[in-house]
């Protein structure tokens, strides 16, 4: 089910579905960013130049199991940013010995992550990728 936002950003008017976001991210200084779908463009909000739609998208993160109750959401943070990635969404994924990349939905921003930086989110998201795609890297 669709779940409509109206954003003013950068003197245009979009009408964005939130359920068709991949990702969000959020930096330590409140700037928050999504993609949108199918674009590669990068919508960025902060609280003091937009708050009414930086609550609107901050709300729908922090109830996103309840929004889009058919995504595989995980969050975890990543240089210095917290993520919030729908997993069903990522479609490469790329293994080196103890490196783990995949690119976020409807962006070009590669994630690596190893197993010495965040054990939890790599282990997490190469459980993902091998039960997703009936593959294991080890092999």
């Amino acid at each position: 089910m669709a779940y409509w936002v109206k954003i003013n950003y950068e003197r245009n008017i979009y009408f964005v579905d939130l359920n068709r976001i991949g990702s969000f991210s959020c930096a330590s200084n409140g700037r928050l960013t999504f993609w949108l779908p199918e674009s590669s463009i990068p919508i960025i909000l902060n609280r003091q130049g937009n708050s009414e739609d930086y609550n609107k998208i901050l709300n729908y993160i922090n109830r996103i199991d309840a929004f889009a109750p058919s995504g595989y959401w995980f969050k975890f943070s990543y240089e210095g940013q917290e993520y919030w990635v729908d997993l069903n969404q990522i479609s490469s994924f790329c293994y080196a010995k103890n490196k783990l990349t995949f690119w976020l939905p409807n962006s070009s921003l590669p994630i690596i992550l190893t197993q010495n930086s965040d054990r939890e989110s790599y282990n997490a998201i190469m459980d993902f990728a091998i039960q997703r795609t009936g593959q294991t890297p080890y092999e």
